[in-house]
Parts: C-alpha cells; structure tokens; sequence
C-alpha cells in the first residue's frame, strides 16, 4: 500500500512542471526526437531499477558516466540558445513607440523596393538579446533606418551588399554582416542562404530578420527559428510592429 505526504505530491509537481517546460523548450526543433529518445532511455533505466533487470541496469550504469557529455552535444545548439535567453541584458529596452513606428515602416518600405528590383537582401533587428557578436562580424556603421538606405547598401553595386545589415532601435549598426547558418534537416532546399542564415540567427537570439530573395523577389520574415514566407509590404509592416511592441 503506497502512502503519500504532502512534500511526495509536491516533489511530483515540482518534475512534472520541469518535464513540461523542457518539452515546451524543445517542441518544434529537431531536439524533440532526440529528446524523445533520452526520455525512452530513461524509462527503461527506471523500469530496470524497480524490477531488478540485472542486463538492463548494467547497461545503464556503463552509459551513466558519459550521459552528461552526450546531453551536451546533442543539444549544443538549444544549451547555447537558453544561455543566451537566459544572459538577456536588464538594460532598458532601445524601442520606443516612435522607433517601433519608423523602424516598421522604413524596412517594410526597403524590403518592397527591393522585391520590386529582384534584389537580394538580409535585414536583422535586434531586440533584448545582444547581437554585437554578429555586428563585429561586418562594417559598423551609425546611420539612422531609412528605406534608401538600405536599398542603397544591398545594391549591387554596393561594396556593402553581401551579408547582413543589423539594427539596434533606430540605427543601422552595421552591415555586411556573418549571420549562423540554421542546420535544421526539415527546410525546403528551395531556401537559400540568407533565408538559412535569418533562421539561423533567430534559433540562437530574439532577433527578427527580414529576407527578400533574389531569385523571386519575395518577401520573408523569420523570428524565434520560425519562418514566414511570401509576405505583402503591409503585412511585413504590422508583423514587425507587433513583434518590437512585445
């Protein structure tokens, strides 16, 4: 007959709430089915422990050393994304309704000029996770958001036109900028680098991109790893509006 106190019934919410939010961190990356199979391993660590599976619990206790560096490699690129989520600077935030406003407005602007001339571009915004490690990566730069100047920079005949540009509030920061390229196995192989590195840099910060492709002249946005595909000008505008308000 099993008997249980308050601190057991405690102790069960306390995992089962952590088990919730480790599943909810990883849904929709290609982490879950990795997951998925330490969960199973587990299981049976658990299931030979209780019934005395001598075989099973060898096996077990062999791996039991190496787990933790297992963990880690398999997860590498999730650790590192929650460790940035978690180093997020207590600054105050760079936006302000007019920033949000004009910012919205002069990429969204840029974007469709752009689309319009078949001109390929990656536009990165910051939000509350620092990019400085990618803006190192390019030419700085101090200039305020405006759509000319963008649609200047990704000319091509722009010495500044390969790479990313990154904004932090109203400032164009830099340009020609290195971006990570996603590895995740699930995207369409009609997506090409820039798309790749937009969702690239949106699984590691908080950041949004703006990509227009130069093979269609269509317009994506990508934000927390997700990808959404051949937007209108207006609809770019309000998406990104409503992402720099949150």
């Amino acid at each position: 007959m099993f008997s249980f106190s308050f601190l057991d019934i405690f102790d069960i919410l306390i995992v089962s709430t952590l088990f919730f939010f480790i599943i909810r961190f990883f849904t929709g990356t290609r982490a879950i089915h990795m997951l998925t199979g330490l969960l199973i391993i587990v299981f049976l660590a658990i299931l030979a422990h209780t019934l005395d599976l001598v075989a099973i619990k060898w096996i077990v206790r062999g791996l039991g050393d190496i787990w933790v560096v297992i963990f880690v490699i398999l997860f590498q690129p999730e650790i590192r994304r929650a460790l940035t989520n978690l180093g997020k600077s207590s600054r105050l935030d760079y936006f302000i309704q007019e920033d949000i406003e004009k910012v919205s407005l002069e990429v969204s602007e840029a974007a469709g000029l752009l689309s319009d001339k078949r001109i390929g571009a990656l536009i990165a915004i910051e939000r509350k996770v620092s990019l400085e490690s990618y803006i190192i990566t390019g030419i700085k730069m101090e200039a305020v958001v405006s759509s000319d100047l963008l649609v200047s920079i990704f000319s091509v005949y722009s010495p500044l036109h390969d790479g990313a540009v990154i904004i932090q509030g109203e400032q164009i920061v830099a340009a020609k900028s290195i971006l990570p390229l996603t590895d995740h196995p699930d995207l369409s192989p009609s997506l090409g680098t820039r798309h790749r590195a937009a969702i690239g840099l949106t699984e590691e910060t908080d950041s949004i991109c703006v990509v227009v492709s130069e093979e269609t002249g269509k317009i994506s946005l990508t934000v927390g790893g997700d990808f959404f595909g051949d937007l209108k000008i207006e609809e770019l505008k309000t998406r990104i509006g409503s992402l720099l308000r949150r």
